[in-house]
């Protein structure tokens, strides 16, 4: 028999792996191979063992059974979630040290008339393997495009943001084979985590990546593996096709469990007239029973009902700024900006980081007064503020005791409802209600602390980053809620899936104390600022020398003709009608549940919708032109 694909092509294999942690198995006979050049994606809920699994892979933890293997001389590169930094070192020294074995090899290079030819050789394979020659410029690269803070700065005084972007310049580094990442999007703005999919893309390393980014996933994954019930399941393609192939293996199994129970039903009637199985036929039925009566029924997959408690209503006036403007030192973060907020509205906040995207939020909540300008809070507007460092848990505590906070009930809207039913939406059943908070998983902690802060209430929720380190359901149930939320949303978040699918208007930082405020959603915003980029693009070209003398310059420039002046009067009125069909479009496309029955539909829409995104930039593009006729004329 030959040998498996495992054996001779994967350059990770994990067989049959156990883990468990008290009486939560995580891992149960797990086996997964990952091969070269491949993106693998792991999805799976929190507390699923995603991390726990790709310490197992990095060689940072053993499960309790199974087998883990590598491919010789295999080069691993690894971001974990709670990573460690030489903290009394500089940023440039803990960067480094995510390549030290080339910065070894090169060092030992240069004297390699002192080595034999066997260990220069080995050296130079290494080197080159590594692309080692061209170390010192990755660094400078890397600290550039994922904004990692200066190479003299000593990691003790950054903040945490700023030691994952060190991290993960630290991983990519030395351009491993293998390189495991847990939510390497963390932390970064838009531009860097676009730069972080280009550099996947174009790398012929393998990766496995735990993340939370359904833009990142759908465009880096070439399998999608959901952990579950401490099983891999495999699923080629990317997220948008995990989503129809999961639904398909859903409703395959169910259609065996309802075989099941119908072959349970029929034969359990024989099983109880207590017939003597003294024929081999009649061992035989009996064995075949109590086998298929042992088999595990699929899981029922649970979603939270609901994690947003219905809002107090607000008043006319919910918070407007009126020419706000605030420094910092002599910096301006913001400048001259209105803004103002509506009843059922959720508006995103996006922008690098570090230019006054928090200092906004504080504006608004009236924790800071603007230097320019003025902040009206209604009177009726009651604030919920997730910030980015949330709230401290206590380890020691349980769930339901860190949560209820030693009341028995929550109030939620006109009803009052017990703790236990409140953290059943959440996800956590009577079996996890007493669990330790030190003993629950990264996830599940950020659930305990959703339900700790949204119990309070409020009208105006203020979410910094509500989406970090969320499982992919729960960010889903959490969306749903945001949009049928009665009260006013305000979002800071660089996850781009979750900005488009709850977002009205979106505020974006422009730097230099520029805000704008966009309507629609982030990718609508995008398609607006590349089609007015590519305006500017073309004005700027030089036109070519024509090949007669042009015609003289009239003394004055031409006035709109008739219709031209009919159609810039309407000009608003098309855009705003172009861009409802483009909007509703998306929305249908950004619902994972539309690719489970219209999977078949799904290509030719996406090319509808890129050909509506192309007439709105065109129609853009003649209303300048329009614009800039009648503002000749005078």
């Amino acid at each position: 028999m030959p040998p498996s694909p495992i054996q001779t092509d994967a350059i990770l294999s994990a067989s049959e792996l156990s883990l468990s942690f008290g009486r939560h198995a995580i891992l149960d006979g797990a086996s997964l191979a990952i091969y070269p050049g491949e993106k693998v994606g792991l999805v799976g809920r929190n507390g699923s063992g995603k991390s726990s699994f790709l310490r197992i892979a990095a060689g940072e933890e053993r499960p309790d059974a199974g087998t883990l293997s590598r491919k010789q001389g295999l080069v691993v590169g690894y971001l974990p979630q709670e990573f460690q930094l030489d903290d009394s070192a500089t940023v440039e020294a803990n960067i480094r040290a995510g390549a030290a074995e080339l910065f070894d090899a090169l060092q030992r290079y240069e004297h390699a008339d002192e080595l034999s030819d066997a260990e220069s050789h080995r050296l130079l394979a290494l080197i080159e393997h590594g692309d080692g020659w061209n170390l010192e410029t990755r660094i400078e690269t890397l600290r550039r495009e994922l904004s990692a803070p200066p190479g003299d700065r000593i990691v003790a005084h950054l903040s945490g943001g700023e030691k994952r972007r060190v991290g993960l310049c630290r991983a990519l580094l030395s351009q491993p084979d293998l390189l495991i990442l847990d939510e390497p999007t963390n932390h970064l703005d838009a531009g860097a985590i676009a730069w972080l999919e280009g550099w996947l893309a174009d790398s012929n390393g393998a990766c496995l990546f735990v993340t939370h980014d359904r833009y990142f996933l759908d465009r880096i994954a070439t399998r999608i593996v959901e952990l579950a019930d401490g099983r891999f399941f495999s699923h080629e393609g990317n997220y948008s096709d995990y989503l129809v192939a999961k639904a398909e293996r859903q409703e395959r199994d169910q259609n065996a469990e309802h075989k099941r129970q119908r072959f349970l039903s029929r034969e359990i009637e024989w099983v109880r007239a207590g017939v003597k199985a003294r024929g081999t036929k009649q061992r035989s039925r009996l064995d075949n029973f109590y086998a298929v009566k042992a088999q595990k029924a699929p899981e029922k997959e649970l979603d939270m009902e609901l994690v947003i408690p219905p809002p107090p209503p607000l008043a006319n006036v919910v918070v407007e700024l009126e020419e706000v403007g605030h420094f910092y030192d002599r910096d301006p973060l913001v400048l001259g900006l209105d803004l103002e907020f509506k009843a059922g509205e959720c508006v995103g906040v996006v922008g690098p980081n570090g230019v006054g995207k928090t200092t906004l939020l504080k504006l608004i909540l009236g924790e800071l007064e603007p230097t320019t300008g003025t902040v009206r809070i209604g009177k009726r507007t009651e604030f919920n503020y997730v910030d980015q460092t949330r709230l401290a848990l206590d380890e020691n505590k349980s769930v339901i005791e860190e949560v209820s906070q030693g009341q028995d009930s929550v109030r939620f809207g006109d009803e009052t409802i017990s703790v236990r039913s409140y953290l059943q939406r959440f996800l956590f059943g009577n079996e996890r209600i007493n669990d330790r908070i030190g003993n629950l998983s990264g996830g599940e902690k950020n659930r305990v602390l959703l339900a700790k802060i949204l119990r309070r209430g409020g009208n105006f929720l203020v979410l910094d980053e509500p989406t970090n380190d969320l499982d992919l359901q729960t960010l889903r149930v959490l969306e749903e809620a945001l949009v049928n939320f009665g009260g006013t949303a305000l979002v800071v978040s660089h996850d781009r899936w979750f900005l488009d699918r709850v977002c009205d208007r979106v505020v974006v930082f422009e730097g230099n104390g520029r805000v704008t405020v966009n309507e629609g959603n982030y990718s609508y915003y995008l398609e607006k600022r590349r089609a007015a980029e590519a305006v500017a693009a073309a004005a700027k070209v030089k036109p070519a020398k024509p090949a007669k003398p042009a015609e003289p310059a009239p003394d004055k420039p031409r006035k709109l003709k008739w219709k031209e002046e009919r159609e810039l009067e309407t000009m608003e009125e098309t855009i705003l009608a172009a861009e409802s069909v483009v909007a509703e479009l998306e929305e249908k496309l950004n619902d994972p549940a539309f690719y489970i029955e219209n999977a078949a539909a799904a290509p030719a829409m996406i090319a509808d919708l890129e050909q509506k995104k192309t007439e709105v930039a065109a129609l853009y593009a003649r209303w300048e032109e329009l614009e800039a006729i009648r503002a000749a004329a005078g």
